[in-house]
């Protein structure tokens, strides 16, 4: 999306499939180590091994702090080059109407380079058309952006994107998939919806809640197994 001279050493992991950004929402979990990543890893290195297995991930960090530019610059030299991350927006500006920042947050998040997937805007706020314009208007026109509503006043308000929408007029769709458990029949049933889509050439964003136990990447790695079949 977004031309950059970044440079990884890492490889791509083996799992692609076309147009699928597979992941979890967020990386950095400890209890993760002696299933997902090796016993003794060391923090430091969880992005760069939940890279060779997984595809995407959903940055939620960014909704609390804007991280800074270097951290955006290191994140994506630790991934390959296929790699891509979904940056949520900031509460001070999905919450606090803080929309002076949206120029500074969409220049942090185009240091990732190609490796920047869509954007998601979480708007918990009770419908606001004129917040919704501005917000639009400030945007960089070249980011893609993924809306997820809260609240339900907003049902019937129209924008290109919608979370867990697989019907729009857009080269993308993003999924949030907050319900677990995930057994082998609901897996292959998202598979089989995705995969009209996949072969539409239409990209998927598709991304499972963070728990204690790896189960996220568990469902992610063996999404990934089902639309490879």
């Amino acid at each position: 999306m977004v031309p950059s001279g970044i440079t990884s050493a890492v490889t791509a992991t083996p799992a692609s499939v076309a147009g699928l950004y597979v992941g979890t929402s967020g990386w950095s979990y400890p209890s993760w180590r002696g299933a997902f990543y090796p016993p003794a890893a060391r923090p430091p290195d969880f992005l760069r091994l939940y890279s060779e297995r997984l595809p995407s991930v959903e940055l939620n960090t960014s909704a609390y702090q804007l991280p800074a530019e270097e951290r955006f610059t290191s994140w994506a030299e630790q991934v390959p080059p296929e790699f891509r991350f979904a940056v949520r927006m900031p509460r001070l500006i999905t919450h606090g109407s803080r929309l002076g920042l949206v120029g500074t947050f969409c220049e942090r998040v185009r240091l990732l380079g190609d490796r920047l997937g869509p954007v998601l805007v979480v708007l918990e706020r009770k419908r606001d058309e004129g917040f919704l314009e501005l917000l639009l208007g400030s945007l960089d026109p070249e980011l893609e952006v993924a809306f997820d509503f809260r609240h339900e006043s907003w049902d019937g308000v129209e924008v290109p994107v919608r979370v867990n929408a697989l019907e729009a007029d857009a080269p993308f769709r993003y999924l949030r998939l907050r319900e677990p458990p995930y057994d082998e029949d609901a897996l292959a049933a998202w598979a089989e919806r995705l995969r009209p889509l996949l072969g539409e050439g239409i990209r998927v964003y598709c991304y499972f809640k963070h728990e204690d136990e790896p189960t996220g990447p568990a469902y992610a790695e063996r999404l990934l197994e089902l639309l490879r079949s």
